[in-house]
């Protein structure tokens, strides 16, 4: 390893399957490159059924969405972790009834995509994700934090990507005709004004990139990823300001 101190120990509080798949291959590969051979920091994750979080989010129960997440991280926190990410945008908009009851701080997606869109020079962005995430204030109000414009799709591109996204990407099924729409609501963003899109979904990475879309895309899994690895590494401090506030 390059550092003397020992990694803070990562706990991944999981909402979908495949999305907090990628965020822990991610931790663990982009952990090696910046650590040394097979080095990445210790990772714990727990999840509730993705059902009990659908059952929240369809009846707009947000404290229920909330408690789910407190229960991870109570679990979490015993295992032995020392600050939580979640690789979900949806459930973020349910941070503030976890955080005042959480026993560790958490990063914040949505601020690690934000931070990365102002590196990069961008000012417009377009939210691409699950109905109940474009429909909700994580991204504009992180994004307009920082000085950078959200634009939601239309209410038809909203439906065609919350259908592709629950009925497909989560469960590992990638069709070459759900690429191409999503593509296509992308052009849309595009002719919108928009000069890239979050992928708001930690599911869209594992179908979208640079390489296939017409704006380039800030890949919010990763950049999550990414954000836990610097502030593990180099044992951050509980009160950092990258850090979103806890009781």
């Amino acid at each position: 390893m390059t550092s003397h101190a020992r990694p803070l120990h990562i706990g991944i509080v999981a909402c979908s399957a495949e999305g907090a798949a990628l965020c822990y291959r991610t931790l663990c590969a982009e952990g090696a490159a910046r650590m040394g051979p097979h080095a990445h920091p210790e990772i714990s994750l727990h999840t509730h059924s993705l059902a009990d979080y659908v059952v929240c989010l369809d009846q707009g129960d947000l404290p229920g969405v909330g408690a789910l997440m407190l229960s991870s991280a109570g679990k979490l926190a015993r295992a032995g972790a020392d600050f939580l990410i979640c690789p979900d945008n949806t459930i973020h908009q349910a941070l503030g009834h976890v955080l005042p009851a959480s026993p560790l701080p958490w990063l914040h997606i949505a601020e690690a995509v934000a931070a990365d869109a102002v590196a990069r020079g961008f000012r417009r962005i377009g939210i691409l994700g699950t109905r109940w995430l474009v429909d909700s204030e994580v991204y504009p109000e992180k994004l307009g934090a920082v000085g950078l414009e959200a634009v939601r799709p239309s209410e038809d591109d909203r439906i065609a990507m919350g259908r592709i996204i629950m009925d497909e990407l989560v469960y590992g099924e990638f069709k070459p005709e759900s690429v191409a729409r999503l593509q296509t609501i992308i052009e849309h963003l595009r002719d919108a004004g928009c000069d890239a899109v979050v992928l708001g979904c930690t599911e869209l990475p594992l179908v979208l990139n640079d390489t296939n879309s017409e704006l380039p895309t800030l890949d919010s899994t990763r950049l999550l990823a990414r954000a836990a690895l610097t502030a593990a590494i180099n044992s951050a401090l509980p009160g950092a300001h990258s850090f979103a506030d806890c009781g």
